[in-house]
């Protein structure tokens, strides 16, 4: 009979297979209809430059963005989940997406010339419109929202119903200012502005996957690191203390990491819902709570939903991809539901 630690190695190697066979076939889906055989040959560089250029440009660093993105939000989801002890708090609990929106749309309506002047001028609105400054803007009011509210949750200790309230009310505000900023921007600039909150891994290069590969990196290897206090604190912060852990600064480290990924991955992608709810869910059903595997199998799980989403995202899209954040959320309802409706068929 197998044990325990040998089901859950035995998991996480299925999983990790899963990601890397995933990977491979996300490789050859795209709408230049490419044959196994010719995504083979561009892979080693030996196809024709067009094919190079398709697999090398655009297909790897999407699955790389795939990849990295899908293990952050789903491991930013796990700690969030722990340590405000809550198990519907997600990347966007502390309202970073609404944050990252309303300063992409900033960026877009009022700074690249998608506001009143333009006249709906397309060659007007392009002059002023770079990708990058609209990442970095959305960034930095993530950022700022995370900020102001950890600085605000310290008065009450970081108490995790507070946290999540501020949450909803920082989220409220910063959708309630996207809204006013869009009334006033001309069709363009509202149509440009809309679209960039479309989860959308097409925007991926080799610089925005490196800079969000080391994010994620540091963040998911502190997080394994605290895997023993995360646990601890699963048996109520009384507990926690009672063995060593300092909660507020393990509470204020955990989601300030856990936002800062989340930021990132927005900025540069766009939203991209259900990743890190669902997946820290099924994982905590098969590996159990203890930390150190279900960080490892949450982050594996998340890229390969990713990976399946941006896969049928481009499948389904004739010819152009669907946003993949509308996939994520597709995919993940259901399985939701059904987590919800068979726990409480147990009881």
């Amino acid at each position: 009979m197998i044990s325990d630690s040998g089901r859950k190695r035995l998991a996480a190697l299925i999983l990790f297979v899963s990601v890397v066979a995933m990977a491979f076939v996300c490789l050859f889906v795209g709408s230049s209809h490419m044959s196994v055989s010719e995504c083979l040959r561009a892979l080693a560089g030996k196809s024709t430059a067009a094919n190079n250029r398709i697999i090398w440009n655009i297909r790897i660093p999407r699955v790389l963005a795939a990849l990295i993105a899908g293990a952050g939000l789903s491991v930013s989801g796990l700690i969030m989940q722990t340590n405000l002890n809550n198990a519907m708090a997600s990347p966007s609990t502390l309202g970073v997406s609404n944050a990252a929106v309303f300063g992409a749309n900033l960026s877009i309506i009022v700074f690249a010339g998608g506001f009143l002047d333009t006249m709906n001028l397309q060659a007007t609105f392009d002059t002023g419109f770079n990708p990058f400054s609209t990442s970095l803007m959305a960034f930095v009011f993530s950022v700022a929202s995370i900020l102001l509210i950890l600085g605000l949750c310290r008065v009450r200790s970081f108490s995790p119903n507070i946290v999540v309230l501020a949450g909803i009310a920082m989220g409220s505000v910063w959708t309630a200012a996207t809204t006013i900023l869009q009334f006033y921007a001309t069709d363009v600039g509202l149509s440009a502005a809309v679209i960039w909150t479309f989860g959308d891994l097409g925007r991926a290069t080799y610089r925005t996957d490196l800079i969000m590969a080391v994010t994620v990196g540091v963040g998911i290897l502190t997080f394994l690191f605290l895997s023993r206090r995360y646990d601890a604190l699963l048996s109520g912060d009384a507990v926690a203390i009672s063995v060593g852990v300092n909660v507020r600064v393990l509470r204020f480290v955990s989601l300030l990491l856990s936002s800062m990924i989340t930021a990132v991955c927005v900025s540069f992608l766009g939203i991209i819902g259900f990743v890190g709810i669902i997946c820290p869910h099924i994982v905590k059903k098969i590996m159990g709570q203890e930390h150190l595997w279900s960080i490892t199998s949450s982050a594996l799980a998340g890229s390969l939903l990713l990976l399946l989403s941006d896969t049928l995202s481009r499948s389904m899209g004739n010819g152009s991809a669907l946003p993949v954040g509308a996939i994520t959320s597709l995919l993940g309802a259901p399985f939701f539901i059904a987590i919800i409706f068979g726990k409480g068929g147990r009881h």
